[in-house]
């Protein structure tokens, strides 16, 4: 597979509000990677507070500051992280291109991602209590260098009944929009810590025929 194809099958474009400081993240090759949080609103007007990698090589002076608007083009990438004695997966958006923006027009859809990869768990299906119909799909996605994206993904409706059909292995695409959940975890000792979660939200899918 050519790396023209894989660049092509994990593009995310979303348009939003730096918020906070940046974070040290990791040094590569003496490449400097840092965390931001980004901002995006919804139709309905929840927002989605997002992770953002970005290198150095992409920051100029000072760098993003609380409350640049900004739009950023790249990836969709997960890495093991250990946390709490056990590795756990983390989701961040990991910057190609940053331009600074102020048009509002294009806030029409501010949050975008396309991702074509591999079922690599059973879909899960289930109904809510009000029967709305959900699946949650985990897909990885090729990434140079032999590496895979591991990203949870979740569809809706018939959506989610297509795709409850999938098999391990089967490939699919996919478009939608990357959002935040938030949640509360209950430990052994009673405490409830809330926590947050990223997943892709599926708006279209299709199965790759071979």
């Amino acid at each position: 597979m050519s790396s023209d194809h894989l660049i092509n099958t994990n593009i995310v474009t979303i348009i939003g509000k730096v918020v906070g400081d940046k974070k040290f993240s990791h040094e590569i090759y003496g490449e400097g990677f840092y965390i931001y949080n980004m901002e995006i609103p919804r139709l309905s007007e929840v927002v989605d507070c997002l992770p953002l990698t970005v290198s150095d090589r992409l920051l100029i002076g000072e760098g993003l500051k609380d409350g640049d608007m900004i739009k950023v083009e790249g990836q969709l990438r997960s890495y093991n992280k250990f946390i709490d004695n056990s590795n756990r997966l983390v989701l961040t958006i990991f910057a190609k291109h940053i331009t600074f923006f102020e048009d509002e027009k294009e806030f029409k859809n501010p949050n975008k991602i396309f991702l074509e990869g591999y079922i690599c768990k059973p879909p899960v299906y289930r109904e809510t209590p009000f029967g709305r119909e959900i699946t949650d799909l985990l897909i990885a996605v090729n990434r140079l260098y032999n590496k895979s994206d591991y990203i949870p993904t979740i569809a809706w409706g018939r959506n989610a009944r297509f795709s409850s059909n999938l098999n391990v292995g089967d490939k699919i695409r996919i478009w939608g929009r990357i959002q935040s959940r938030q949640y509360q975890k209950r430990h052994p000792d009673g405490n409830v810590e809330n926590k947050v979660a990223y997943e892709v939200s599926i708006s279209k899918m299709e199965k790759v025929r071979s």
